[in-house]
């Protein structure tokens, strides 16, 4: 996890294999808002951006976001209009589905090669995706317990999409604190 304000020293230092553009409380109709580093768009690294970060998203690579509309917080139900490898085994044409949903900005056009995978009454470019360039954006939050399948959504990104390995346990974790501790006593 970087901070956008050290993002691009982050995004060199770490070398990512996938990029999570999350959430947040800010506007991208406002001036001196947070923004993903050319950098993420200019790897050729897929890229997922939750709420707020696919109005950057979608912001940066011209699309259009505009503030000012029916602020959604809770309970919200997509459907889903085509298929997608964010969706895959998971859900499918046709179907709706609960979602969480928290913004007051929208975004109102779509950057060139995005096509709409998913939309709602009050969102309807909820779910986005270019998916020769991997770029894959939702307005809803899959990083919440409110949005049932969001787990599923977003291992479907890491694992399917980015091609990563859940190679994280429990037991590395507390070999790695255990000696970062030690290091530090």
């Amino acid at each position: 996890i970087v901070p956008f304000q050290s993002a691009d020293e982050g995004f060199k230092r770490l070398k990512p294999k996938a990029v999570i553009l999350s959430g947040g409380p800010a506007s991208t109709t406002e001036m001196g808002s947070p923004s993903a580093p050319e950098l993420v768009f200019d790897s050729g690294l897929p890229v997922l951006g939750i709420c707020y970060g696919q109005q950057t998203m979608c912001a940066q690579l011209g699309g259009k976001v505009e503030g000012g509309h029916h602020r959604e917080f809770g309970r919200a139900f997509v459907e889903i209009s085509k298929p997608s490898a964010l969706f895959e085994g998971v859900w499918n044409p046709g179907e709706s589905h609960q979602v969480w949903m928290s913004h007051g900005d929208r975004v109102t056009e779509l950057p060139q090669g995005f096509e709409v995978i998913a939309a709602s009454p009050n969102a309807p470019y909820a779910a986005t995706a270019d998916e020769a360039r991997r770029y894959y954006a939702v307005q809803f939050h899959p990083d919440v317990l409110h949005t049932p399948d969001g787990a599923k959504l977003i291992s479907n990104f890491v694992h399917k999409i980015a091609g990563l390995k859940g190679d994280w346990t429990m037991a590395a974790y507390k070999e790695q604190a255990i000696a970062a501790i030690r290091e530090q006593v």
